[in-house]
């Protein structure tokens, strides 16, 4: 993210002082936060992939099934106290983690990291201050050295407004150490939008002047709903538009450049809710009409039939070639 741009007009001719206003983002949202959108391409559809259960796939493999290139890999937690690890457990440096993401790079992908999640301990918790919180993401960046970054804020995280402010402080340290890294946060929705506290979390990311690249939601386990799962996914979508243009004073173009989804293919974890793979086709449609910042999903260890049963972990509980969601996800370009 590119820090906040100053000007000093001292001794500056005419045309030069010309030229610099012309530079200025053409919202002064923008201009305060330094958040004038970029073009995500290969970047923008990053499924996720649970390496830690759920009987995950190769990314190799299934970058040379689908054609998509970068993973979201998660989640990275605290391990008791204020410091990173995968799950909580699994040191960043030297393991089968890291051996991973070599490999979608060797391959010509790469990835974000998440942290967060509804289970296990968070590290926006186990952190005391902002101060500290930034400094174990800064742990996870430094080992990857990461292009982007992603807090999935569910549970006693995101119920908690003390570290709601918390993350959105660290967040912002984050990015001014980190200058061109893309930082998302990742939230449950309703069918309408974000709820009250995902409004909350998104205001004090603009009190803030968090430049934050894309507020996402993850538009399932809603329980009810009316039209199909697509054309709800859709209405959290512009629920969330709404909320993101109205607290950063964007206009409607740039507020959906800061938007993302990250769906759930299949059975979710509610009982007699499905995302099907045309709901995923909506979402790819109305992605590509307005240029959202992200789609995502949970996830690739997903994307494949059951042999028996309903959903599960490794699954997705429908009826499906391997990789079909992933294939829909990967012809997102931004």
């Amino acid at each position: 993210m590119q820090p906040p741009t100053s000007f000093r007009l001292v001794a500056a001719s005419a045309a030069a002082v010309l030229a610099l206003l012309a530079a200025v983002p053409s919202t002064a949202a923008d201009a305060a936060t330094g958040s004038s959108p970029k073009a995500p391409g290969a970047m923008a559809a990053a499924p996720y992939e649970y390496l830690g259960w759920g009987s995950p796939q190769k990314p190799t493999d299934v970058m040379a099934a689908t054609g998509v290139k970068w993973f979201t890999l998660a989640f990275i937690l605290s391990d008791g106290g204020c410091n990173p690890k995968w799950d909580g457990s699994r040191a960043l440096k030297g393991g089968s983690d890291e051996s991973a993401i070599k490999s979608i790079r060797a391959a010509g992908g790469d990835i974000v990291v998440s942290v967060g999640g509804w289970s296990g301990a968070k590290l926006g918790e186990k952190c005391s201050s902002a101060s500290a919180l930034a400094g174990a993401y800064q742990k996870v960046i430094d080992a990857y050295k990461l292009k982007a970054f992603d807090i999935d804020i569910e549970n006693t995280e995101f119920n908690n407004a003390t570290v709601r402010q918390r993350v959105v402080d660290a967040l912002k340290i984050v990015e001014q150490k980190n200058p061109g890294i893309v930082t998302y946060v990742t939230m449950g929705t309703t069918p309408s939008g974000p709820d009250a506290t995902g409004k909350d979390m998104i205001k004090r990311g603009a009190a803030a002047g968090l430049p934050l690249d894309a507020w996402v939601v993850m538009p399932f386990d809603f329980g009810s709903h009316s039209g199909t799962m697509g054309q709800a996914s859709v209405s959290a979508l512009e629920g969330l538009k709404k909320a993101v243009k109205s607290s950063y004073g964007y206009s409607d173009s740039v507020a959906y450049q800061h938007i993302g989804v990250s769906s759930m293919n299949g059975k979710t974890d509610v009982a007699g809710e499905t995302v099907t793979l045309n709901d995923f086709r909506t979402i790819l449609a109305y992605a590509q009409q307005h240029h959202i910042a992200r789609f995502a999903f949970w996830s690739v260890n997903r994307d494949r039939s059951c042999s028996s049963g309903g959903a599960g972990d490794a699954c997705s509980g429908v009826s499906q070639s391997p990789y079909a969601y992933t294939k829909i996800v990967a012809q997102y370009a931004g």
